[in-house]
């Protein structure tokens, strides 16, 4: 190997070496028992972005979660996760599904992403958002096909 390949790869090792702590942040919490939201006892990093923190946006998010028909119908749980860069100015881009367990349960959760609203921070901050869905959950998020 030549020095300036060797340099170069030392290089682009620093490089990923330095985003780690920002990636970190991006690991999805694990699943509440099955009410639609993250992490119990965990705060999810994007939450204090969120006007009155982690539990008002899991509430949010619990009262605007519609369980897909088809989900329903096919008996079909588990855990969505949607990623997305939080911008400075409080918008959200690059909304995206990572996981998803069918039968429309993924286009849900993105439809229930795009509506949460941010406070502005002070960088830009790549997350992911987990988003579960479990069948005998009582609430709106019961509810079939977003009626």
């Amino acid at each position: 190997m030549t020095t300036t390949s060797s340099i170069s790869l030392l290089a682009l090792g620093l490089m990923l070496a330095g985003t780690a702590p920002a990636l970190a942040q991006t690991a999805p919490a694990q699943a509440e028992k099955g009410t639609g939201l993250g992490a119990a006892g965990k705060v999810i990093p994007i939450a204090e972005y969120y006007e009155g923190g982690q539990e008002a946006m899991y509430a949010f998010i619990a009262n605007e979660l519609k369980y897909p028909l088809t989900a329903k119908r096919n008996r079909i749980q588990g855990q969505c996760i949607v990623s997305f860069t939080l911008n400075p100015d409080g918008t959200m881009m690059g909304i995206k599904l990572v996981k998803q367990v069918g039968g429309g349960t993924g286009e849900e959760a993105l439809r229930v992403v795009r509506l949460l609203k941010f406070k502005k921070p002070e960088y830009p901050i790549l997350t992911s958002l987990p988003i579960v869905f479990k069948l005998g959950v009582t609430g709106s998020n019961a509810t079939e096909g977003g009626e």
